[in-house]
């Protein structure tokens, strides 16, 4: 009886803090995204066959390039939780999946799929800008609270059903967010890029890449995305709406800097 008071107490404190929120209804506290986010590194690196993460060691050059351009992010000044998470990268050496994502709590993969796909550092730039806001904005775990419901997650928060919190994590790689996340990310990337040296509608020349090759080369996990075109013109008028008139980097050292990068991977 004590334990069901318990239970029923802070359902009923997380739900209306959870409600009060902006962002939609979220059970989990920032605590709690960093310990899901963490579970699902853990995940992730339980299965090398399915996500071979490149050596930090072998590979060094690659990660500090990618790590400086994460590092800039960071450093805007726009990113809500930027001292809260871990921000820790990682690359995933599989050349057929053009995909990025980020956990709850800052975990940031990358394939070399993507990165080979793109063509400058601001693009890419982009692309990281929208992950981190998924993170930043807890989209994972909103949508996980949307998904699971509030008393199954409190059952989980509470320990009574940590095999249920494996199940959550793994579902958490996959993760399909809704349209409004995904525009809300493209608009945060834009803020984000907007003081750096990237421009700041880099996620746009990603989306102008895919329309330019005629939809034939869509990445698989922006089947369910909104439309390219839209998101093409929503990130250029963010863009315009605040002023940001370009990235300082020169656009052809930009492009050289990038093959370099691309030709340190295997």
């Amino acid at each position: 009886m004590k334990h069901y008071a318990l239970f029923l107490a802070l359902s009923i404190s997380l739900f209306i803090s959870a409600c009060n929120k902006d962002e939609g209804v979220n059970i989990f506290t920032i605590d709690q995204d960093k310990q899901l986010g963490l579970q699902v590194k853990d995940e992730i690196a339980s299965d090398p066959v399915k996500y071979p993460i490149l050596s930090r060691t072998t590979y060094a050059n690659a990660y500090a390039y990618l790590e400086q351009m994460k590092t800039t992010i960071l450093a805007s000044g726009n990113v809500t939780h930027k001292d809260n998470f871990t921000w820790e990268l990682f690359i995933i050496n599989d050349d057929n999946v053009q995909n990025a994502f980020c956990t709850p709590g800052g975990y940031i993969y990358v394939y070399t799929g993507l990165i080979k796909y793109l063509d400058n550092a601001t693009s890419l730039a982009g692309i990281m800008g929208h992950e981190i806001a998924h993170a930043d904005k807890r989209h994972s775990t909103e949508a996980m609270t949307k998904q699971y419901g509030i008393s199954t997650l409190v059952s989980v928060l509470l320990g009574d059903n940590q095999n249920q919190l494996s199940d959550i994590a793994q579902s958490l790689v996959g993760l399909t967010f809704s349209r409004e996340n995904e525009t809300e990310a493209d608009k945060y990337s834009v803020r984000y890029l907007c003081p750096t040296l990237y421009r700041a509608n880099g996620a746009g020349e990603f989306f102008t890449k895919i329309i330019a090759l005629g939809g034939s080369q869509v990445p698989e996990f922006l089947s369910t995305h909104p439309n390219p075109d839209n998101r093409v013109s929503n990130i250029n008028t963010e863009a315009t709406s605040l002023s940001c008139i370009g990235g300082t980097i020169v656009p052809a050292v930009d492009i050289a800097a990038y093959n370099n990068f691309k030709s340190m991977l295997p």
